[in-house]
């Protein structure tokens, strides 16, 4: 009875953060600080950095499947952790590129352009949907409803795994376009 009650008390705070992070960065990626007439570099050395940081965290939630199906637990635990604070890394990291650098377009043609749309726009839309699946789940652990976190890791494994791996394909496809 306890655990579903932790379980409640982050409810309002899962449905909060996970409106209020895809809000506040589609806000932020129109705001450009430029036009607020701050004099700033472009932080153009970013995307390779949270590209990379997209691919480590693929690895650790390959490496965290691995290590719970071992029994290790704790090394689950905090390569999870670890997963979730690069996520965020990441997402500081993403927003301050583009709050200081124009949007790079994508110059492929032909089918390649179809290709790269379709990996960016499912890349964004599930990495909308992965929020609160990623805080269910690790709440779920939080509150030690292991059978519950585990039919929801089920589901949360593979698009966070599909969003991270996908992260570094967007990068890797729109890297010749960049004008560093």
């Amino acid at each position: 009875m306890e655990n579903n009650s932790l379980e409640k008390k982050f409810n309002t705070f899962i449905i909060a953060v996970s409106i209020i992070i895809p809000v506040a960065v589609a806000i932020l990626f129109g705001v450009k600080l430029k036009d607020f007439g701050y004099n700033v570099e472009p932080l153009s050395f970013l995307p390779p950095i949270y590209a990379t940081t997209n691919g480590i965290t693929a690895v650790l939630l390959i490496a965290a499947v691995v290590a719970i199906k071992n029994g290790k637990r704790k090394l689950h635990e905090r390569l999870m952790t670890s997963a979730i604070a690069l996520s965020v890394a990441f997402l500081v990291m993403y927003v301050a590129y583009h709050m200081t650098s124009d949007s790079t377009k994508f110059g492929g043609e032909g089918i390649i352009r179809y290709v790269y749309f379709f990996i960016l726009v499912t890349h964004i839309v599930l990495s909308i949907a992965i929020i609160p699946m990623v805080l269910i789940t690790f709440v779920r652990a939080l509150a030690g409803n292991f059978d519950r976190h585990k039919k929801i890791a089920k589901i949360t494994f593979p698009i966070w795994l599909y969003v991270a791996v996908t992260g570094v394909v967007v990068y890797l496809m729109i890297s010749p376009y960049y004008v560093y």
